[in-house]
Order: structure tokens, then C-alpha cells, then sequence
């Protein structure tokens, strides 16, 4: 069965990889480069100020703190845990692939791109969807994220689809945490 899984993921890499065209890398490059993405990011900043106010040092803190551990859970435990090389560092595979950025490091699984972008996703989602509706479109930026990572040859799809499993869930935990803290923050001034 796992015979099975590591053949389909490697054919969905090979087919995705293999779709290439000077306009698509180049939009697939940005689209997986963090620094691209720093005008949205301060977008996303003044929305939560305008929101919050005061309270966005909160925010921004859980916000901070969850990328980190994100991060952390899978750059710094999960890749070294189970030692999946990425599919640019397998034999078998790397003459077959279109690699526009060259290759990272050693292993692969789960992608932190896919993660982190799914752990804000999934986080500011639940905070802002009340109040601003397009927040929505977190998602289909994560996705595009986690899909750049195919599309380079950097993931595998199963990479890819565990970060995006992993950073929901820690979204979805670290917007509980907030909750908490905030209500624990709060309450002494509505009582007063």
C-alpha cells in the first residue's frame, strides 16, 4: 500500500512539474517566495488593527507565535523525523524534473510553506471572516502557495497536503488559544 501511495504521489509531481512555461514559472517563483508576499501581509496588518485597535498586540503576537511553532513542529521535528527526501534529491527522479529554482534542503516532508500559509489561512480566517468576507481569499492563496511547491518540484503532493492538514490544525488551535487569552484580557474591563 505504501508502494502504492509513493507511485501516485510521484505521477501527480511529475504531471504537475512537467506543465511548465517561462509565464507560469515566473508567477509560480513569486507565489513561493515569502519576501513576494509582504504587501498582502501588511495588508492583512491593517485590517486587524482596524479591527482591534488596541488589542492587535494580541493578535499579532498569536499570529507570530503560531508561524513559529508551525515552523518549528515542521522544519525543525517533522523533516528530520522521517526523513522523506524531497523528490529533486531522489535518483529516480531527478532527471525526470523541471527545477527553476534548484533544490532545498534534504527532505521534504511536510512542506513548511504549505503549512504556515494554511496555519494563517486557517487562523485569520477564523478571526476576520465576520467582519471582512474576502478574507476568504486566504485560501486560495495558501493553495496557490502549496501548489507552487509542486509545480517547482521543491514537494511531493503528499508533502504538500500534510503541511496543509498540519497548518489548519494549528490555525484552527492557536484561534482557541486567542480566544481564550482575549476573553481572559477583556473581561476585567467589561467588569469595570
Amino acid at each position: 500500500m505504501l508502494n502504492y501511495l509513493k507511485d501516485i504521489d510521484s505521477r501527480l509531481l511529475l504531471a504537475i512539474n512537467s506543465m511548465h512555461s517561462d509565464l507560469i514559472d515566473s508567477l509560480m517563483i513569486v507565489l513561493s517566495e515569502k519576501t513576494s508576499w509582504i504587501p498582502f501581509y501588511g495588508l492583512i496588518l491593517v485590517l486587524i488593527i482596524i479591527k482591534y485597535k488596541w488589542r492587535s498586540w494580541l493578535v499579532l503576537t498569536c499570529i507570530a507565535l503560531l508561524i513559529t511553532a508551525s515552523d518549528q513542529l515542521t522544519s525543525g521535528f517533522m523533516k528530520p523525523y522521517f526523513e522523506r527526501l524531497r523528490p529533486c534529491h531522489e535518483e529516480t527522479l531527478v532527471k525526470l524534473l523541471y527545477l527553476p529554482i534548484g533544490c532545498g534542503g534534504a527532505y521534504g516532508f511536510v512542506s513548511s510553506h504549505a503549512a504556515n500559509s494554511f496555519a494563517a489561512a486557517t487562523f485569520l480566517w477564523l478571526l476576520l471572516h465576520r467582519h471582512f468576507r474576502a478574507v476568504v481569499l486566504l485560501f486560495p492563496w495558501a493553495f496557490m502557495i502549496c501548489y507552487s511547491r509542486i509545480y517547482l518540484g521543491a514537494h511531493y503532493p503528499g508533502d504538500v497536503i500534510g503541511g496543509m492538514i498540519i497548518g489548519s490544525c494549528l490555525g484552527y488551535l492557536f484561534f482557541r488559544i486567542y480566544t481564550l487569552a482575549d476573553q481572559k484580557i477583556t473581561k476585567p474591563i467589561k467588569a469595570g
